[in-house]
């Protein structure tokens, strides 16, 4: 018998009239507005106004969801295409199926233009939401648990997840290797919770570095190693998972795409410090457009 565990919660819905609110989705809510604010703080902190934040992310947040979409459909296409699959699905985001990878370059490109539009240093813009997005994306993490759904393999360790089948509860029913089903009572390894602790980790590191390398570093350095930090944490984490994907040679896709994405986080970090630019002189720059900007809003104010 098992007398240390991590509970799962008895609901992941619940309902305000005959509305369902699911906790995931106040996951996700509570993920972007940590991340908004933390950008914030640390864009101030570079010359930018929080005003400035709220545009980019009024840009990049619907971008990130549509490219997190897409990246779940295209590394699942059977869901909607095909004799057994459903199109409109792909529209039905209340199933689920958001991938983070998707998420992070098309929100990345949208910011990217917004930036290039109203003359903003981008590469500040990377440093300043590299921990942001990892402290989102632990927070996002959450949902996973209240889901019940993407953990690991079965675990005899004191801090295996036990699933939960009573209430509104849902993904609770994985099955163990090879479509056998588990022992009732079976733990598994939480990798929730793993990632959790890996990209607050991460947060924390990054922030220290930024700190302590301020002129050593070039711009959007940070950026490249949340890259490489949250990368390196994903392929470890991913391989523990039993949820079902497709393999090449063997290996979860989303393993591949960790590799490949940190080696390109690698060679970026590279290409950053050797051609990129100071933190401080953009900062200028960014100084100088942030108190034009704000005379232009008072002239129209007046």
């Amino acid at each position: 018998m098992t007398f240390a565990y991590i509970p799962s919660p008895p609901i992941s819905t619940f309902s305000i009239g005959s509305f369902p609110i699911h906790f995931y989705a106040l996951t996700m809510l509570a993920a972007i507005g940590i991340a908004v604010w933390i950008t914030g703080v640390r864009w101030k902190r570079v010359g930018g106004s929080f005003e400035q934040i709220i545009d980019i992310a009024l840009c990049a947040v619907p971008a990130g969801i549509i490219g997190a979409r897409l990246y779940h459909v295209v590394t699942t296409p059977e869901r909607f295409f095909g004799s057994d699959g459903n199109f409109w699905d792909i529209f039905n985001l209340r199933q689920g199926g958001l991938g983070i990878w998707g998420a992070v370059l098309l929100g990345s490109l949208a910011a990217w233009a917004w930036c290039r539009h109203k003359h903003y240093p981008a590469a500040l813009l990377c440093d300043a939401v590299a921990p942001a997005l990892l402290v989102a994306q632990a927070v996002g993490r959450l949902g996973n648990w209240f889901n019940q759904e993407l953990y690991g393999a079965p675990t005899t360790l004191p801090w295996g997840l036990k699933l939960n089948h009573s209430g509104t509860a849902i993904g609770s029913h994985e099955l163990c290797y090879d479509g056998a089903s588990c022992p009732t009572g079976t733990l598994f390894h939480p990798t929730f919770l793993y990632e959790m602790i890996w990209n607050l980790i991460g947060a924390a590191l990054l922030i220290w570095i930024g700190r302590k390398t301020l002129t050593q570093l070039k711009a959007g350095s940070l950026f490249t190693l949340y890259i490489i930090w949250y990368t390196v944490g994903r392929t470890w984490i991913e391989a523990l998972r039993i949820d079902y994907a497709h393999q090449y040679l063997g290996i979860r896709i989303n393993v591949w795409v960790s590799i490949i994405v940190c080696m390109l986080g690698i060679v970026a970090f590279i290409q950053v410090n050797r051609r990129g630019k100071s933190t401080s002189l953009l900062s200028e720059k960014l100084r100088t457009i942030t108190e034009m900007e704000h005379r232009e809003s008072v002239l129209k104010a007046a």
